[in-house]
């Protein structure tokens, strides 16, 4: 029997067409197939729900003699905000508090919002509620002002077990409540965002490109699961860029699979980042276990040249428990077409995020709680479709836990910070040795070009973009020509201790016998003493700085004041140019005019108060 099919992946037939090289299911039934086959997901289009609960007004607690301890609990299906108890004098409490939720396209579950009373600690009674459909709710895309509106509260009084009786009575609640759809609503990782529109659609701007992605094959992966006495793994990729998610069919029982399927992209921004993960299918043949992670590759549009064809193997790198592993190889094909070069360039211009993050922004814990709820809704509605795309592949798609402490991460961020400021530092070295003569030429020649520059200054911020100009063209020489990919030196994941390791992998809260939680605690305590120490240094340096004007040391106040009195006098009097050239020839000194021992000013500097005298 020969069956042929003829069109492109655009092609709706395209997931139910089976390819020469799709080994068959385990299981023929028409279930296992749809396991196996291909899929394009459309995520939801989410949008932030900005609940301000105004005020209250004539609550009925059900003891009349007291005035209620109130306030608000709010709830979109499983998101739970409450607003600070109020103990007013009166019946009117006032919060004037907004609540945060994130809601999915289309809206399935309602705002419910409930007045409660502290009656005791741990013992609230409900004095009313009101439910409030979200398709009822007002959209802006922007900071306009939202009307207010009055909700009379409903006291459900249960009856039995199976009908609520709803009584009304006046009490009522004053809200302003809308959808804001001027905010891109971040439900990745803000390093790793494959998107960053606004959530309405009359904000956005016209793609500047197109992206293309072919994945290709994978070779050497490792076997993941044993089947018949042997090693073998049944693969599917996933890739995610912006509202739209792929996932190729699954290879079955196969270490080096070939996908071959081809899959495009609008660009809007070239800030943005490609997520491709391959995954094991653990739903075949009866399992029904978690799909496991072999791998990803992150790859950067603005690293993309324009119109190249990049065919390249990237190793698939995971962190294990006992350290890092090569999975694999992942071979891809990309290429990044841009449709309007001005446009793409106007972008570098522009605002990474949408204009309401800037005039309304969130706060730092509002976002992380937003992210959390926006990846579950995500997660919820794609493993809804068939296949289901499961919610430990959208998480770790999303990367939703890289904000969790790692010992490891804290070192590679160090180091990371180390090499950005190491620029600075070899230049502070080379200074030193020019101060100290170590090349005499080398600091005849700079004492000369100092003077030059002192003599003319309108030639030093020339000289400057001159120099970085002139590196910019030699570093073109060795610039990348392939995307990066994981690193696992700047990762610090090739030295890892397997301890740190396993606190890494540990569940928030630990799972870990208290032992050992008492001895990472205790590391712990020791790396904070040490980061306690530093910050304690560099705010006595500022407050020594302070308190040169402060007059908490009088004699030292004093000679500084006395100073700054005659430096501005010889300043006015003698030319810049000429205190400029002294000041460097001073500071280039031969050693055979310096001493040992620290400079005055140093000294002076060393001998202001702080306020470490001043504390506990």
């Amino acid at each position: 029997m020969l069956a042929v099919w003829i069109g492109t992946q655009a092609d709706e037939a395209f997931p139910d067409a089976w390819h020469s090289d799709a080994a068959s299911p385990l299981d023929s039934s028409s279930a296992a197939s749809a396991l196996i086959r291909s899929k394009v997901y459309q995520a939801p289009r989410l949008w932030y729900v900005r609940v301000n609960v105004v005020e209250a007004q004539d609550l009925i607690p059900s003891e009349k003699a007291r005035f209620p301890d109130a306030y608000v609990k709010a709830q979109i299906g499983n998101q739970v905000m409450r607003t600070k108890p109020v103990q007013s004098r009166n019946f009117n409490p006032l919060w004037n508090e907004d609540l945060f939720f994130v809601a999915a396209e289309p809206f399935e579950d309602h705002l419910v919002l409930t007045v409660e009373d502290r009656v005791a600690p741990g013992k609230d009674e409900v004095i009313g509620r009101v439910i409030i459909p979200l398709n009822m709710v007002e959209k802006r895309a922007d900071d306009r002002v939202i009307h207010s509106r009055w909700f009379n509260l409903e006291k459900p009084v249960l009856v039995d077990v199976d009908q609520l009786k709803k009584e009304k009575f006046s009490s009522k609640l004053h809200l302003r409540v809308c959808l804001d759809g001027g905010y891109h609503v971040l439900d990745e990782s803000t390093h790793y965002s494959s998107d960053l529109r606004p959530t309405a659609k009359q904000l956005w701007k016209p793609p500047i490109g197109v992206l293309e992605l072919g994945i290709l094959n994978a070779v050497g992966l490792h076997p993941m699961k044993t089947r018949d006495g042997k090693g073998t793994s049944d693969t599917y990729c996933v890739a995610k860029y912006g509202h739209k998610w792929i996932r190729t069919r699954t290879i079955v029982d196969n270490l080096f699979p070939k996908y071959n399927e081809q899959y495009t992209w609008e660009v809007f921004d070239p800030a943005t980042v490609l997520t491709v993960g391959i995954f094991d299918n653990s739903q075949l043949s009866g399992e029904k276990g978690k799909d496991v992670k072999i791998g990803k590759v992150r790859i950067r549009i603005s690293t993309l040249q324009t119109g190249r064809i990049y065919t390249h193997s990237y190793p698939l790198l995971v962190l294990h428990p006992t350290g890092v592993k090569k999975m694999g190889e992942l071979h891809l094909a990309l290429r990044f077409s841009c449709t309007s070069f001005a446009n793409m360039l106007y972008t570098y211009s522009r605002p990474l995020l949408p204009k309401m993050h800037y005039v309304r922004p969130f706060t730092v814990v509002q976002l992380d709680m937003l992210r959390h709820q926006a990846v579950n809704i995500v997660a919820t509605r794609l493993g809804r479709s068939e296949p289901p795309l499961r919610k430990e592949v959208v998480e770790y798609m999303s990367d939703v836990d890289s904000h969790l402490w790692s010992m490891r991460r804290s070192k590679a961020n160090f180091f990371r910070m180390m090499s950005v400021f190491a620029g600075i530092f070899s230049a502070g070295k080379w200074i030193g040795d020019i101060c100290t003569w170590r090349n005499p030429i080398t600091t005849v020649l700079v004492h000369l070009l100092y003077l030059m520059l002192v003599s003319f200054p309108e030639l030093i911020l020339p000289t400057v973009f001159l120099y970085m100009f002139l590196i910019g063209i030699w570093n073109f020489r060795f610039r990348p020509r392939y995307p990066p990919h994981m690193n696992t030196k700047i990762s610090q994941a090739e030295a890892v201790h397997p301890d740190e390791l396993d606190e890494e992998f540990d569940t928030f809260p630990t799972s870990r016998n208290p032992d050992l939680v008492r001895m990472r605690y205790d590391r712990l305590r020791s790396v904070a003493g040490r980061i306690q120490t530093v910050v304690g240094d560099v705010a006595t340096q500022g407050e020594r700085v302070h308190s040169l004007l402060s007059w908490r040391d009088p004699r030292a106040t004093a000679i500084f004041v006395t100073f700054c009195l005659v430096a501005a006098v010889v300043l006015y009097v003698t030319p810049f140019q000429v205190i400029a050239a002294l000041a460097g020839v001073y500071a280039m000194r031969h050693p055979r005019f310096r001493y040992r021992l620290p400079s005055v000013p140093v000294n002076f500097f060393r001998r202001l108060p702080a306020r470490t005298d001043s504390m506990l």
